[in-house]
């Protein structure tokens, strides 16, 4: 009277449909990341520059950032993405280029806002140095 092991349940995969979402776009000098989110901000696919195929400084060009904004568009395509809400943060080189490429890519720019973080007179500075 052997038990059979208890199979898992495949869970089935709901292709959910939205029509606005959000595009996070963060932009440091070293790469570019580019997350497309519904409403909520649950994420519906995301891309970087390394994920591309770039490498070393290639990584934060606006060419670099156009590339990324395609890939992560086209796999959005299938959640049927069609007007997004724009928040960049950082001051890399890929912040106009994501911006222009989100426009290219067919997809209705409705706002952009700058989220980067700015200290209120942050951390205190290191004390002099002496030689």
């Amino acid at each position: 009277m052997a038990k059979k092991p208890a199979t898992k349940a495949k869970k089935k995969k709901i292709n959910k449909q939205v029509s606005s979402g959000r595009a996070y776009i963060q932009a440091t000098f070293n790469n570019t990341i580019v997350t497309l989110t519904d409403l909520n901000g649950d994420v519906l696919t995301w891309a970087s520059a390394g994920m591309v195929g770039f490498k070393g400084p290639k990584k934060a060009t606006p060419y670099a950032a156009q590339q990324v904004v395609k890939r992560a568009v086209e796999a959005a395509k299938a959640f049927g993405l069609k007007e997004v809400n724009v928040f960049v943060k950082g001051i890399g080189g890929g912040r106009e280029g994501a911006i222009r490429g989100l426009n290219g890519q067919g997809l209705n720019v409705l706002s952009v806002k700058d989220v980067t973080p700015l200290p209120h007179n942050g951390c205190r500075p290191p004390k002099r140095r002496r030689v």
